[in-house]
């Protein structure tokens, strides 16, 4: 990474940090579970509860990313220009 650019952030990246310290706490209990004996349903519950977040984050991120860059890219177009550009950005909902 580049020193000398400014930081690359949006609005949602305190969100995302929130998320993902969440699900830092999840998965240090998962390896406390594991190495505890817990049983292994009780684990995988968890290991999903962890994946799910990390999901969600990476989603949020990937679909901020892109409306942010291509309002930067595209810039304002007329509202009959705009279709292909906003069915882009729904579509990466289902990411």
């Amino acid at each position: 990474m580049d020193t000398m650019t400014e930081p690359h952030t949006h609005a949602t990246h305190p969100e995302i940090v929130k998320r993902l310290k969440r699900a830092e706490g999840h998965l240090k209990s998962v390896i406390t579970m594991i190495e505890s004996g817990k049983p292994c349903l009780d684990i995988a519950q968890q290991l999903s509860a962890v994946e799910k977040a990390i999901v969600n984050a990476k989603r949020t991120l990937i679909q901020d990313h892109l409306d942010h860059c291509l309002e930067e890219t595209v810039g304002a177009l007329p509202r009959d220009k705009r279709q292909s550009i906003d069915e882009f950005k729904t579509i990466t909902k289902y990411l």
